[in-house]
Order: C-alpha cells, then structure tokens, then sequence
C-alpha cells in the first residue's frame, strides 16, 4: 500500500532533537561533570580531571561539548602557565536538579542493581550449563 507508512519525522518530528540533546546531557562523562561543577561550582581541568578519574582527552572532549551546548562557562585566564577554569551556565544550572535525583537513584540502587545482575549472570550460566547437556 504506497504511500501509508510514515516517515519518522512525521511521527514525532521532534524526537530526532531530542535524542540528540539526551545522548549529551546523558552519556556517563558530562553527568559526572554536571555533578562535580553543582557540589564544588568552579573548578579548574585538572581538579576535574582528578575528581573524575576520566583522562584528559575525554574530559576536553566532554567540557568542549557541554560548552557548546550552552551547560558550561570556560573561563581563559592569559597567565603563566594559562589557568581555565569551568562552571555551569545559568542552563546548567538548571540541569542540576534532573542529574542530582539520577545520582540519588543511582545510589540508592547500588545493592538491588549488584544483586538484579548476579542473579542474571547465575541464570545465564545456568541455562548455558543446560544448553551444554542438551
């Protein structure tokens, strides 16, 4: 039946935007970042660096991107040696809230999440024993 099926533009034109601003805000990296920027607000690269344990390479990666997007100020200071310094935006800012309840969640969930997986990986093992006779 030509003509019947819609494109996904036209089931939500939106959702295309929107899965794109989700894969930044919500990949491992710029949360750990949005957290340490609300609980000690600005701090410099290596403060980052060391608080994240992330290596340089993705946290420039990650800082220049959250830049970008409007979530954190780089601050340039032209001294010897050159001293940059990050903090959130007033849009960052207000992305606090959503990624301190995630952390929370996290948190909170540690145990019930350890558990939910030994008991897959035992389940998963068991049925791979099962396979095995079969």
């Amino acid at each position: 039946m030509k003509g019947t099926t819609m494109s996904d533009s036209e089931k939500c034109p939106d959702c295309v935007r929107i899965n794109e601003v989700l894969k930044r805000v919500g990949d491992r990296w710029s949360v750990l970042v949005i957290i340490s920027l609300s609980e000690y607000g600005i701090l410099r690269f290596n403060a980052l660096k060391r608080n994240l344990g992330i290596s340089q390479r993705m946290l420039s990666r990650t800082l220049r991107e959250l830049e970008r997007d409007g979530l954190v100020n780089r601050t340039y200071y032209p001294t010897i040696p050159p001293k940059v310094e990050y903090s959130l935006t007033e849009m960052g800012e207000s992305f606090r809230e959503p990624v301190s309840a995630l952390g929370h969640w996290a948190l909170a969930n540690l145990n019930k999440i350890d558990m939910a997986r030994e008991n897959y990986d035992a389940d998963a093992q068991k049925q791979k024993k099962i396979k095995a006779v079969v």
